[in-house]
């Protein structure tokens, strides 16, 4: 007969720093449909925010969907990480 131990381990979960976030914005302003008027993907939020500001200037159109997305890694708590995002 084998013999299995379980343990609890606790992880936690944090943003993947070796990952750049994502940010995009999408125009839902329209009476019958939505504009659909895309921002792109951006690495930051200003120039998602610049765009809105030109669209909402250009069309009056004030409403948006925004997008945020990054990456997440879940480690054993107290697991160190190296500089280049590696775990010791």
């Amino acid at each position: 007969m084998t013999r299995r131990v379980f343990r609890y381990v606790p992880f936690t979960i944090e943003q993947d720093e070796t990952a750049e976030p994502e940010y995009e914005a999408r125009c839902v302003s329209g009476d019958d449909a939505d504009c659909g008027a895309r921002s792109g993907t951006q690495g930051a939020p200003g120039p998602v925010e610049e765009w809105q500001r030109k669209h909402t200037q250009d069309t009056g159109h004030r409403r948006y969907r925004r997008n945020f997305g990054d990456y997440a890694v879940v480690r054993p708590a107290g697991e160190l990480v190296r500089a280049d995002g590696g775990t010791a």
